[in-house]
Parts: structure tokens; C-alpha cells; sequence
């Protein structure tokens, strides 16, 4: 991935062997513009984040037929930035989770169907009380602890089609029963005589009807075990393929080998565009990927030369400004002096792993196809070198500075953008949070693991619980199946002209929340970044001859050292009784005096 590179080489002083690529003096060689993101002895896609998301398409239907609208049906959307984690491996999962149930949902519906002319209608005395106890899950809902509006009706549909069980059960005893004593009277004739073939007949009826009644008995079991085996094979999953130990080693990976064409043609457009630093936008969402936005901000000053400045400032420009603010990020690499090399090794702070690069956004409009995409690295840089200077609407170059934590569950984003125009400067700062995978998804391991190691008696009873709602589920997997292959089908979208990303596959797995320790972590992150980028700056109006008053001014100290900056909505503070005071800020670089 190219970054730092070009115009702004030019005053940049050499940098550590181990910075990303593409930076100069000194930088290993620039990787591939469609490359995923470099980060210090980390691969993306076999993250924690990469590997949660993938159970979370075990475990949540919704969430795989999200993954496989977007990345799989709609084949001319670009796919949106990728933080942290492989948007490859979870479509491959995806679609082996989807393949998986399909094929058992396909079973279970046939074994309804078979039974009903195998018992001569009588299992449809089950679909009553099955529908009822079904209704009364779906009316509960999800919530551990339902209010009361539906925990109720829940309960009263519940024992309702319990009872209803029971007397279908008892009715096909009951048949059973009859059906065997009518035999033993269809022997003797009315005028009580011995009726051989009339018996004959009449027991082969009723072993006819004994036969439908067991048959009908045995169905609902029948199912359990299907939806059993479905479960351990989603619970083996988890488990082997998806487990801590396996999961790094994408050979043996069987979800991304047992894919067709279509999904290998698709994985290599989605591998280059979502770790290129040529991001291909939509309009409504233009930072899809990165998260949440986390309380943007911008402020604009007046370029003002120095009262006790001797001659003109120097030209400023916003390579100049970038070359300022470049070198005090990457020093946030650095662990603090240790005493020895071992404990400056033995320091595991995310901001050793800070990634920093460049990146242009280009809107999708006026593409002639998805595969048409200027990712070359020729096409990149004069991309970039046009849009750095240019301060367009359509076509902005931001520096996007990222931060992991909690193996990529956890990703702080900050895109900063600076503009010199008409005599001002213009700074704008984006922040956005990738909060951690849902909670489900995180607790796939213990979830597979207490299915698979359960005695049998508890594995049965949890199938019997879902053999009321297998049919019906199963005609929803089918008719989702059904549905992605129609729009397949009839929807154009091979020859559609391309989109920009609608949703993020890792935003559509993101929870709400955090815990407090990674709370605490993304504000740190935040903080560090924004404050050297002000430095950055305030160090470039120094050096170039203008005044910083302003400039300070603007930027506010918030109580408990939080960093903010004065927008659109005036000062803003967080928290109870805050006291805002001016921040002074020191740099390496000192020259010139404060104007």
C-alpha cells in the first residue's frame, strides 16, 4: 500500500526500518495498492475479529444472509474497507454455513411432506400444536428476560400448545388401541361364525393403521435427530475449523476450498478492494467500514504572519503541514526508554502497531464496471498527488491513521484532512470507532462446546424443543436460498454499472457497546492522535512564520485531559463540571517565536 510518499517525501527526515510500506527515505519497498493493510506481525484475516465473524454466520442466519447479499448477490458493489479483519473468509464461511443448512433444511421439509401420505394425514394433527409452540417462541423473542407483554401471551400459547400436544399424542394411542382390539372382532361374522378372510382383511387394515400411528409417533423424533445433526455439524464447525488453534492456517480451511468460480472471481475483487488505499465511495456512506463516527470536528484559521517576523512567511501548503504531522504519529510507535532491549521489546501497547497511510476517496459515478477501478499503482499516485492539493468535493485525499486493540475487535480510525484556501487553514478530523463482534459471536466457542459435550439426554431434549419450528424455519432458509438465486438470476447485476458499498459486513457484526477497558482504550488512541496532530500543525504555522494564537485558542483542554476542538456547535466538553482552559503545545520543532 502506497503512503507517505511523493510531495511529501521531499522534507520527510529517514524513518524506522519498520514503518509501513510506501513510506520514503529509508521504507521497505511500497506493497501492491490492493494489498491488505501491513500491521507489524499481524495478518488480518486470521484475526480474532475475522474469526468471531465467521461463527457469527453459523450462528446468526440474518447476519450470513446480510454477508452473501452483499458481497456474493450484488456483484457490482465495491466492497468497503476492511479494518482488522478478512471480508473473504467471511463470505467463504457464509456460504458453507448457508450450503449446510440448505441441504439438512431440505431434508426436514421432505420428511414432512413423505409423511403425510405415509400416515394418511394424520401428522398434520401436528403442525397444530407445533405452529402454537412456535408462535409462542417468536412472540418471547431473544431477550433473556422478556417484559411482560410477551413473556405472557408467550406463556399462554406455550401451555396451550402443550396441552394440544398431548392430546394428539393421546389420540393416535387411542387409535392404536382401537385399531387392535377391532382387529381381534373382524374375525367372527355377525351370525358368529368364523370368518376367515373377512379377519384376514380386517387385520390388515388395522396393522395398516397401527403402522400410520407409529409413524406419526415417530416423525416428530425423526426430526429432532435431523435438526441434531444439523446443529453438531454447525457445533464441529466452531469448533475444529473455526477453533484458536486451526483457524490461522488457511489451507486447511474447507470453506474457502469447497467454493466455485463465482466465489474465487469475487474474493480476488474483494481482497484488493478492501485493503486499497483507492476507496470507491457511496455518497450516503462515504466512510463505510470504518465504524462509527466519534464526534467529528474541524476548525479554520486565519493564516497571519508574525508581528516580529523579519520579511514574508513561507508558502504553506498542506504537503508542508502533512510533514510536520507525519513524524510525531510515527513516533507514537515507540515504547517509552526501558533499561534494557528486552523490556522495550516486552512492551505490547497497540500504538506500537499504529498504521499509517495515505488514502484517496473517488466516488463510483462514471465507472464503466467494478473491475474498471483505477488500482494501479501508477493510477494511485496521480490520484493521490492531484488530490492532495486540490481540496475537491467529490475527490479527497485524507491521512488515515488506525489503531487496533483486543486482536482487531477494537479499531479507532482518524482521517485528517488539511486545506490551505484563500488565506485560511482549514483542518478537518474525522474519528471512527469499529466497536467488538456481537456478543453472540463471541461466545460461539462455549455455545459449540456445551452441544457437543452434552450427555445425550440433553442434546434430545434441546432437538425436541426445535422440532416445532423446523418446518417452518426450514421454508425460510429454502425461500431465502430461493430468493438469493432469483435476484441471481433476473437481478442484471453482472452488467449493472458499480456501486459503492452499501453496508460493512464488519459494522452489520459490531455490537453497541464496549467494556469499560475498551472504552478507555479509544479514548487513549483518540487522544494520542489528535493531540499530535495538533502539534503537527502548530508546529507548521511556527516554522513557516504565522501567527498560532488563533490556532491555540481553538484548541481546548477538556477536563480529564480530553482533547477537543471547537466546531459547528461551538466548544464542547464531556463530562460533569468541566473546566475548559487553553492548551499550550510543545513539538520537537521550536522555532520562531508564538505569535
Amino acid at each position: 500500500m502506497h503512503l507517505i510518499g511523493g510531495v511529501l517525501a521531499q522534507s520527510i527526515p529517514p524513518i524506522p526500518s519498520d514503518s509501513p510500506p510506501g513510506l520514503p527515505s529509508g521504507a521497505p519497498p511500497p506493497a501492491p495498492p490492493g494489498a491488505p493493510p501491513a500491521v507489524p506481525g499481524r495478518d488480518p484475516a486470521t484475526s480474532e475479529a475475522t474469526r468471531l465473524l465467521c461463527a457469527g454466520t453459523y450462528l446468526d442466519p440474518g447476519y450470513r444472509d446480510a454477508v452473501i447479499d452483499e458481497l456474493y448477490v450484488h456483484e457490482e458493489r465495491f466492497a468497503a474497507p476492511s479494518s482488522g479483519f478478512d471480508a473473504t473468509r467471511v463470505l467463504a464461511h457464509a456460504l458453507r454455513a448457508r450450503r449446510i443448512e440448505l441441504g439438512w433444511s431440505i431434508g426436514i421439509l421432505a420428511l414432512w411432506l413423505v409423511a403425510i401420505p405415509l400416515t394418511a394425514g394424520l401428522v398434520i394433527l401436528l403442525f397444530y400444536p407445533f405452529l402454537l409452540l412456535a408462535l409462542a417462541r417468536w412472540v418471547r423473542g431473544p431477550a433473556a428476560v422478556a417484559p411482560l407483554y410477551r413473556s405472557v401471551p408467550a406463556f399462554v400459547l406455550r401451555w396451550y400448545g402443550r396441552l394440544m400436544l398431548v392430546l394428539s399424542v393421546l389420540v393416535f394411542l387411542f387409535l392404536l388401541l382401537g385399531t387392535q382390539q377391532n382387529a381381534g372382532e373382524m374375525f367372527v361374522s355377525d351370525s358368529g361364525e368364523l370368518d376367515v378372510v373377512g379377519g384376514l382383511l380386517g387385520t390388515g387394515a388395522a396393522a395398516a393403521s397401527a403402522l400410520q400411528g407409529l409413524i406419526t409417533l415417530a416423525v416428530p423424533f425423526l426430526i429432532a435427530w435431523a435438526v441434531a445433526i444439523q446443529q453438531g455439524q454447525f457445533a464441529r464447525a466452531l469448533t475444529e475449523e473455526l477453533s484458536r488453534g486451526r483457524f490461522p492456517d488457511r489451507r486447511s480451511d474447507p470453506a474457502e476450498q469447497a467454493e466455485g468460480v463465482r466465489f474465487r472471481r469475487l474474493r480476488d475483487l474483494v481482497r484488493i478492494e478492501q485493503g486499497s488505499a483507492l476507496v470507491l465511495y457511496d455518497e450516503a456512506d462515504p466512510f463505510c467500514g470504518a465504524g462509527e463516527p466519534y464526534e467529528p470536528w474541524s476548525l479554520s484559521v486565519e493564516l497571519r504572519p508574525r508581528e516580529d517576523l523579519d520579511g514574508e512567511p513561507e508558502p504553506l501548503d498542506n504537503s508542508t503541514i502533512l510533514r510536520h504531522v507525519v513524524p510525531l504519529l510515527e513516533a507514537l510507535r515507540e515504547p517509552s526508554p526501558r533499561g534494557t532491549p528486552q523490556d522495550r521489546d516486552a512492551v505490547r501497547d497497540r500504538l506500537r502497531e499504529l498504521e499509517l497511510d495515505e488514502v484517496v476517496f473517488l466516488p463510483v459515478d462514471g465507472l464503466p464496471a467494478r473491475t474498471a477501478a483505477p488500482y494501479g499503482p501508477e493510477s494511485f499516485e496521480r490520484h493521490r498527488s492531484d488530490s492532495i492539493e486540490e481540496g475537491g468535493e467529490a475527490r479527497r485525499y485524507f491521512l488515515r491513521i488506525r489503531v487496533g486493540g483486543w486482536d482487531g475487535e477494537v479499531v479507532t480510525t482518524v482521517f485528517v484532512r488539511v486545506h490551505t484556501q484563500g488565506g485560511m487553514l482549514m483542518l478537518e478530523v474525522a474519528p471512527h470507532v469499529l466497536r467488538p463482534v456481537k456478543p453472540l459471536y463471541r461466545q460461539a466457542d462455549r455455545v459449540a462446546h456445551r452441544f457437543r459435550h452434552n450427555h445425550f439426554f440433553g442434546r434430545a431434549v434441546w432437538a425436541l424443543e426445535q422440532t416445532p419450528r423446523s418446518a417452518g424455519q426450514s421454508l425460510i432458509t429454502i425461500g431465502r436460498a430461493l430468493g438469493n438465486a432469483w435476484r441471481l438470476l433476473t437481478g442484471g447485476h453482472a452488467r449493472a454499472l458499480p456501486e459503492g458499498p452499501r453496508v460493512s459486513v464488519r459494522e452489520l457484526g459490531s455490537d453497541g457497546t464496549a467494556s469499560l477497558f475498551q472504552d478507555m482504550d479509544v479514548s487513549r488512541h483518540l487522544k494520542s492522535v489528535q493531540d499530535r496532530v495538533a502539534s503537527g500543525v502548530l508546529s507548521a504555522l511556527r516554522e513557516a512564520g504565522y501567527r498560532t494564537t488563533e490556532f491555540e485558542q481553538q484548541i481546548v483542554q477538556v477536563a480529564e485531559g480530553g482533547l477537543f476542538i471547537q466546531n459547528d456547535r461551538g466548544n464542547m466538553t464531556v463530562g460533569n463540571n468541566n473546566n475548559v482552559t487553553q492548551k499550550s503545545f510543545t513539538t520537537t520543532n521550536t522555532g520562531g517565536d508564538r505569535g
